[in-house]
């Protein structure tokens, strides 16, 4: 089966673009200030490097990879090239293009794109459809917000159950819509079968320290009960 999308590469950058939108897109569309009043930054985590988009189509969400921490305070968008197919922009749009082709809750990947930086390096790009009236699980921090906690145990065991690995699975990227989404799929990728599962305790472990630091100001309690009824979502459905 051929891809559901187009892709153009050359020797200062490329794209990938699905299908349904190539005859609209412009390049320029990474570039936040193309879009003028258009474009709102995104207040609640992406670090400063990703915009909400309105255009004719629909609500878009553009992102720009950065580092965090203290590389990131050096070498903020310079990532090393290694080819095409290494270009993290590129990773995540083919994991989300086959993730949201199985039915799987994640945003419908839109484009993707790499510019060349000197000889060693490359900036990268991202756009998706962005999910309508969607709020970050750590939103959702009152004693009747269990079901939702436990709702985003349920979606977690589902995408591990596929063998998907998120780099960053935190609170601020499971988000509450019609449904639970997990957002934010760099450096993701699909475990090869066979592989022993205690990628996915880290993985769990990773979000538990999440949620102790970004609900910190919930009583702890409180927050145990949230916790509890995410891992009861996740271990029984």
């Amino acid at each position: 089966m051929g891809h559901h999308y187009e892709t153009q590469v050359d020797v200062a950058g490329g794209f990938l673009v699905a299908q349904s939108f190539r005859e609209e897109f412009r390049e320029a569309w990474f570039d936040p200030e193309y879009w003028g009043d258009r474009a709102e930054p995104v207040t609640k985590g992406g670090r400063g490097s990703a915009w909400f988009i309105s255009c004719e189509t629909g609500a878009l969400v553009l992102r720009h990879f950065c580092r965090g921490g203290i590389p990131g305070h050096f070498i903020r968008r310079d990532y090393v090239y290694a080819g095409a197919d290494a270009v993290r922009s590129f990773a995540e749009f083919r994991l989300l293009d086959t993730l949201f082709r199985e039915g799987f809750p994640v945003p419908e990947p839109i484009a993707a794109g790499f510019s060349r930086r000197r000889l060693l390096f490359y900036h990268a790009s991202l756009i998706v459809r962005r999910i309508p009236d969607a709020r970050p699980l750590s939103d959702f921090t009152s004693h009747s917000c269990v079901a939702t906690w436990r709702a985003a145990g349920l979606c977690v065991r589902g995408f591990h159950e596929r063998g998907v690995f998120h780099a960053d699975l935190n609170c601020m990227n499971i988000l509450v819509a019609d449904r639970v989404y997990l957002i934010d799929f760099d450096r993701g990728y699909i475990v090869p079968a066979g592989r022993h599962d205690g990628w996915k305790a880290a993985n769990i472990s990773r979000l538990k320290r999440s949620v102790k630091k970004i609900l910190v100001n919930l009583s702890p309690e409180l927050r145990e009960k949230l916790w509890q009824a995410f891992l009861d979502g996740y271990d029984h459905g």
